[in-house]
Parts: structure tokens; C-alpha cells; sequence
């Protein structure tokens, strides 16, 4: 006989013996389907466990790239492969766990203990993504564009730390503190080598950000305007990290001041602004300031406003970050002592026939659209979007992108995306941060292509292209 979930909520607790040999309360819960995710619970005990499974399978191609250009290889690639456990415990407590496998070894993404027994109340502790930038915040699941823009690779992302957050209507308010990106065996061989050999400690950041929605009476519609701050100090777990040894037998200048007393090697530490400007299959990062060494500390801020009306979605942010560097070590490396990088986005999607856009007010971001018909919807969207690493000796590049998206949504699991993008870079986008770089940005004098930016002439500057990219995705 088929068991309904009103006779599974209504069986008592009874006791039982667990694997351990102890004595446990043991509840009955209710297995379903919710919108194709497998989720057990027991509405009386305040208890939900549900699997969180994601798989994102990417192709693309590029043309258009000038002949003077390094090639760009056309190809396919897992981009995502996610599964996650969460769960909410009872009225008070939730927990998660969610690793990534598309590198055929577990990589961990969240790891999250939370109280959130207070209405719009959350105080979370563990590994996870820090409320800093809507578009790094909001999941890849629900994404408009098949990557985020550019400018989000200066965002902070998941680390180690705990944060307090609390949304009430037309307000929402978030502050943490944060330490090391316990992501792979890699990036927590670099935090414990470097304690080990240098005593050095694992640098804390502070975030905080403030988001207010004065429509939030509008069942149909809503408006965000939010801005961010972060004073991070150095990690050994998020940047790049020179090696103290090759670097001080590799300049001469650096081992004299190190024997002179202006510097340590601890103050070597280094960081780097980079990105990628189109999918995850092409892998060079034109935009790349170089290593920035003596590195002291760092802050990043933003400003957004986001909104819906029915089908319609907006959003548009400008992001920024700056590096503070030694200047002891400046007056060494002949670098300036303050290095900052910046851009912006605009972009808009509306979902053709009849779905609505939704927002998610407890997580401040975009979550999951309707569609509008039994077959499902598509969106059709837009974006413009700009990063600049050129400050002052630093050359790392600038490039504008423009886009267009079309979303195919057939159900509630699974997402087919198209996306187009022209990318327009200047002669300085060479990967590398300094005039002689790792890609061909131009013709010199001679008619003959060249790595060197003061070099190029004429008309044809950096490495403009297109590309044509479709991903397939189901969650469940």
C-alpha cells in the first residue's frame, strides 16, 4: 500500500540502534521529486536533505583572428560537474557540502555550517563564496551568459571564514571575515609549505556590502542597488606565489637588497590581475598584469543595480581593485606602488514567450526563471561589457566584448545556451603585464608580427576576434 505524506508525518519518533551501537532518535521522512531534485524530509522534525547535481558540457569556435595572432584552437570541455549535499537540519541549522570532478580529482567548493533560526537572520561558517558581486554570487545554474563578465575575476570568491547576514524587506546587509581558499590539494600544500619555511601567516580579508530594494512589495517585479567594499591582505592560497629561492638567484638587485636589510622574502609575496575574455576552451589570457611583487595589501569595491519587470531582467555593475605594493621592493622592481584594474557590465534578457524572471531576496541575486509555455521558454539577451589593466608601467591590457545569448529552457532541469561574442583588445592585451609579451599583439615596422606593444604600427592592434559557443546543462 502506498504510504501518503500525511501518514508519513504523522508516525511518531521511535528509537533505534545506530552503527555505532548507540541509542538514536530515529523520524521517518518522506521521499519525493521537486521539480526533478530527490529531496527527503519531514516537515514536522524541520528536516530537508536534497542532492544538488550539475553538469555543464561546453563547444566552441573561434574566427576572425588576425593572421599576425597566436591560433585560437577550436574544442570541447566539461566546464562543470558538480555534486552537492545540503541539507537543513531543523528549524535552526543547515549544512552543505559540494565538490567539483570535471578534473577527474574532488574539488572542494562549498563546505558551510549556518544558524539561520532568526527570521532573515543567517550566520554562516565554512568554505563559500563571499557577498561581494551579484554576478559571482549568483550560480551558474542561473546565469544568463555561458561566463561571467571579465571584471568578476577581480571579485573575491569562496574562502574560509564566517559571515553574518541579515534581509528584512527594502534592506539587505552582509559583513565577513575571511581567510584561505581551501580548494585542492594544491592550495593547501602552498598555505602550509609557506607557514612550514616561512612562518608565514594565512592573510584575513574583510567584506562587507549593503543592498537596498525599494519595490520589494511587487510580486512582479524588483529593483537592486547594492555596493561592496574588501580590504583583503595577502593569501598564499589565492595568488600567485613567486618562489623566494629562484627569484633572489634570479636578480641580482633583489638578493643586494635582501643583504642590505630594506626587504625579507616575506615581503616577496606576489599577486597577479588576470582573465579570460570568452569561454573556458580558450584558456590565454590576453588581459594579465604580470606578477606584481611585494604585495602588501589589497581592496576591491563595486556598485550594481539589477531589476525585473515580468520577463525582463537588467543588471549592470562597475568593479574594481587595487594593489598596494612594498615600496621598498618598488624602488627595487621599478614598479609603481599602487597597480589598479577596473571595468563594467550592462546586459538585459527577456524571456520571449510569457516566463518571468525571479529574485531571490534572502540571497540578494537572481535565481531560477518560469517558463511561459507547456514546452518550455527562451530568453534572448545582451550584454556590453569592458575591463582595463593598463595603469601607469603596468600594461595588462584592455578589451571590450560584445554579446548576444539565446536560452532554451524545455524544462525545469535542463538549459541549452547560445552564445555569440566579439572581442576587441588593444595592442597591450599581450599576457604578459609589460611591453614584450606572450602573444603576438601586432606588426612592427618591418611588416612582421610581434610580441612587443611600443613595436606595433599601423592600423591592426591586439587580437580582435569572434566566437560562437554552446553549452548543454542539466541539474537535478
Amino acid at each position: 500500500m502506498a504510504v501518503t505524506s500525511h501518514s508519513i508525518q504523522a508516525q511518531e519518533a521511535t528509537t533505534d540502534v545506530n552503527q555505532y551501537g548507540q541509542t538514536v532518535k530515529s523520524i521517518p521522512v518522506q521521499a519525493e521529486m521537486q521539480d526533478g531534485i530527490l529531496v527527503f524530509k519531514n516537515d514536522k522534525a524541520n528536516y530537508k536533505m536534497w542532492f544538488d547535481v550539475r553538469v555543464q558540457g561546453d563547444a566552441a569556435v573561434f574566427f576572425g583572428v588576425p593572421e599576425y595572432a597566436d591560433k585560437i584552437g577550436n574544442g570541447m570541455s566539461i566546464r562543470r560537474s558538480r555534486f552537492a549535499v545540503k541539507a537543513q537540519l531543523n528549524d535552526k541549522w543547515y549544512g552543505e557540502i559540494d565538490t567539483d570532478w570535471t578534473s577527474g580529482l574532488p574539488e572542494l567548493k562549498d563546505a558551510i555550517l549556518a544558524y539561520n533560526g532568526v527570521p532573515g537572520l543567517e550566520i554562516k561558517a565554512g568554505n563559500f563564496k563571499e557577498n561581494f558581486s551579484i554576478q559571482r554570487n549568483t550560480t551558474s545554474r542561473y546565469l544568463v551568459f555561458m561566463e561571467r563578465p571579465m571584471i568578476t575575476s577581480l571579485a573575491p570568491s569562496r574562502h574560509l571564514g564566517i559571515n553574518v547576514r541579515y534581509a528584512h524587506n527594502w534592506i539587505w546587509a552582509s559583513a565577513g571575515v575571511f581567510g584561505p581558499e581551501l580548494k585542492d590539494s594544491e592550495a593547501m600544500g602552498f598555505m602550509q609549505d609557506y607557514n612550514k619555511d616561512y612562518g608565514m601567516s594565512e592573510g584575513l580579508s574583510y567584506t562587507g556590502k549593503i543592498v537596498l530594494r525599494p519595490i520589494y512589495k511587487s510580486s512582479d517585479a524588483s529593483l537592486h542597488i547594492g555596493g561592496a567594499f574588501s580590504w583583503r591582505n595577502p593569501k598564499t592560497t589565492q595568488f600567485k606565489i613567486k618562489d623566494f629561492e629562484e627569484l633572489i638567484e634570479e636578480d641580482q638587485d633583489i638578493m643586494d637588497a635582501i643583504e642590505q636589510g630594506k626587504f625579507t622574502e616575506l615581503d616577496l609575496i606576489g599577486t597577479a590581475f588576470d582573465s579570460r575574455n570568452t569561454t573556458d576552451i580558450n584558456r590565454k589570457k590576453y588581459l594579465n598584469t604580470g606578477d606584481l611583487i611585494g604585495l602588501d595589501h589589497e581592496i576591491a569595491y563595486t556598485f550594481e543595480v539589477a531589476g525585473h519587470w515580468k520577463g525582463l531582467r537588467y543588471e549592470a555593475a562597475y568593479l574594481a581593485k587595487t594593489a598596494y605594493l612594498n615600496p621598498a621592493v618598488c624602488e627595487v622592481t621599478g614598479t609603481q606602488t599602487k597597480v589598479t584594474g577596473d571595468g563594467y557590465y550592462i546586459q538585459a534578457s527577456y524571456l520571449l514567450f510569457g516566463g518571468t524572471q525571479a529574485y531571490d531576496a534572502d540571497g540578494a541575486k537572481y535565481t531560477r526563471t518560469t517558463s511561459g509555455r507547456e514546452w518550455g521558454d527562451l530568453e534572448l539577451a545582451a550584454r556590453y561589457q569592458r575591463m582595463d589593466l593598463n595603469d601607469g608601467n603596468i600594461t595588462g591590457g584592455s578589451a571590450n566584448a560584445y554579446e548576444l545569448g539565446l536560452n532554451f529552457y524545455p524544462n525545469k532541469n535542463v538549459k541549452i545556451i547560445l552564445n555569440y561574442q566579439y572581442v576587441d583588445q588593444d595592442e597591450f592585451a599581450n599576457g604578459k603585464g609589460s611591453d614584450k609579451g606572450s602573444f603576438y599583439c601586432g606588426f612592427d615596422k618591418d611588416g612582421k608580427p610581434t610580441k612587443v606593444s611600443s613595436e606595433v604600427t599601423g592600423n591592426k592592434r591586439g587580437v580582435d576576434y569572434h566566437m560562437l559557443a554552446l553549452r548543454f546543462q542539466v541539474a537535478f
